[in-house]
């Protein structure tokens, strides 16, 4: 399938006299809230806290401006990015979301073949609803995300797996060594791990299985109490990235990185790439908006560091601004979920087409040929 342009994807939806799709990241949450029930949703749409988080993400976009360059010729383009060995057709990847059987049934199956159909890479989360094996039969371009979970001969399975699987990538989220408050969900009583969803690397896991008295399938609440017991692992230390580094030889990004030092000593650690990432406002509520800190962290590395970005991204002009302030890519969480919600596989595609769509048509306009010529000064 691939991408169309910008001009194309618009132009067909106004000859068809419209589209049965929302359009915009609003009214695809909008449309979401109508089909799932209170606490899938919430637990989706929430963060932690006063959700101060999730505000600042969005208005940290609001407060730079694009700064676009006239007459520059911009009829042919390429949104298309290579990042550690996978090519996208467009600046963004599919971010790692947990647990997306609470919004559709076929969950990360219909996101992996939405991925294959436009090019654009998913990174499958440790805690999905598919064994990573399955997602990987269907051959979309994909990275891994790890939570390093506090059983290390775990982490080290999945770890080995995903290679064997062909994942391209291990991103190690370091910003969720234990789940952070999120009044929602609490309100809601609701945390989806307690059903069994989102264990599904554990419970098709050798090593884990092997230490169960009954399989899953015949006692699932234990099985799903014994994961749950495994998730936390507050005692993750710098010194254990070179144990990572044994498990695999694929490249490792760092996704969790808001300060300078933290980025820099990553690169020290020998780290292949980092991830900018306050984890959309899900872990500490207050925390700085990682627009901003974006800014920050590529500022204080070396100009070829891989840095990438996610939280916060919802519009074409949010992906222009992010790479403009050194962004290599940016990671889309939420917006597709909902895409997953409302349609399943076709409501992902809808929600990579329109986002493309929009970021072509804001790149033209803005005054560059390429992703690659974006730089501050489009950004005031």
């Amino acid at each position: 399938m691939g991408l169309d342009p910008g001009n194309i994807v618009q132009n067909q939806i106004y000859l068809s006299g419209g589209t049965a799709w929302p359009v915009g990241a609003g009214a695809w949450e909008a449309r979401a809230r109508e089909v799932l029930a209170q606490g899938p949703f919430d637990y989706v749409a929430g963060g932690a806290g006063a959700e101060e988080t999730m505000r600042a993400n969005l208005e940290a976009f609001g407060r730079r401006a694009l700064r676009p360059k006239m007459l520059v010729g911009t009829a042919e383009r390429d949104l298309s990015v290579e990042v550690l060995g996978v090519r996208s057709p467009a600046p963004f990847l599919l971010a790692p979301v947990g647990v997306l059987s609470i919004v559709h049934a076929d969950a990360e199956l219909a996101v992996a073949r939405a991925s294959k159909a436009t090019g654009v890479p998913m990174v499958l989360s440790s805690a999905a609803s598919t064994p990573l094996e399955d997602v990987a039969a269907l051959d979309p371009p994909r990275w891994f995300q790890l939570y390093w979970w506090g059983d290390p001969e775990l982490a080290e399975s999945l770890v080995r797996r995903a290679e064997a699987a062909g994942y391209g990538a291990i991103v190690l989220t370091v910003d969720t060594l234990t789940l952070g408050w999120r009044p929602r969900d609490l309100r809601n009583g609701y945390l989806p791990f307690l059903q069994g969803e989102g264990f599904a690397q554990f419970f098709s896991d050798p090593a884990f299985l092997a230490r169960l008295e009954k399989p899953p399938a015949e006692d699932r609440a234990t099985a799903s109490l014994m994961a749950l017991a495994a998730f936390s692992n507050l005692g993750l230390t710098w010194d254990d990235l070179a144990r990572l580094r044994e498990w695999t030889s694929l490249p490792m990004l760092l996704k969790g990185v808001l300060r300078q030092d933290d980025a820099k000593r990553a690169l020290d650690h020998g780290v292949d790439g980092l991830v900018v990432s306050n984890h959309g406002g899900r872990q500490v509520d207050g925390s700085i908006a990682a627009l901003d800190a974006l800014a920050e962290v590529r500022e204080a590395v070396r100009p070829d560091a891989v840095v990438l970005m996610d939280s916060g991204i919802r519009t074409g002009a949010d992906v222009v601004k992010a790479v403009a302030l050194g962004a290599d890519a940016v990671l889309l969480g939420r917006p597709y979920a909902y895409g997953l919600a409302v349609g399943g596989q076709e409501g992902v595609e809808a929600v990579i087409t329109q986002l493309a769509a929009e970021v072509d048509l804001t790149l033209a306009l803005a005054g560059a040929r390429t992703v690659a010529e974006l730089d501050a000064s489009f950004v005031a």
